[in-house]
């Protein structure tokens, strides 16, 4: 042990529980900035499924003067797409039916 002389000055009977309580609040700690910071975190342990909620994105070219596109996925399937002029399409994502393997 490197800081065998540390228990010269601070009793095992403080220095041990000071430890282990700080190991404890920084735990704490940690826990409560992931739960505070992220969405899926407390759905799954309120026992919500994961991906129930409503994915989005905007798609914009560098360029201002181009058209721009955004969606959004509800159900993992369908996606809407909102074009720049307001009009709105369906598109239906459907996976291959024979994978290709490495």
């Amino acid at each position: 042990m490197n800081n065998a002389k540390l228990w010269l000055v601070v009793s095992p009977t403080v220095g041990v529980p000071l430890f282990l309580g700080a190991v404890a609040v920084g735990s704490f700690a940690v826990h409560v900035a992931v739960l505070s910071n992220t969405t899926w975190v407390s759905d799954f342990l309120s026992g919500k499924p994961l991906g129930g909620g409503t994915a989005s994105a905007s798609l914009v070219a560098p360029d201002q003067n181009t058209a721009k596109a955004s969606f959004s996925a509800a159900n993992g399937q369908e996606v809407l797409i909102t074009m720049p002029d307001g009009t709105t399409a369906v598109a239906v994502l459907k996976l291959p039916d024979v994978l290709a393997s490495n």
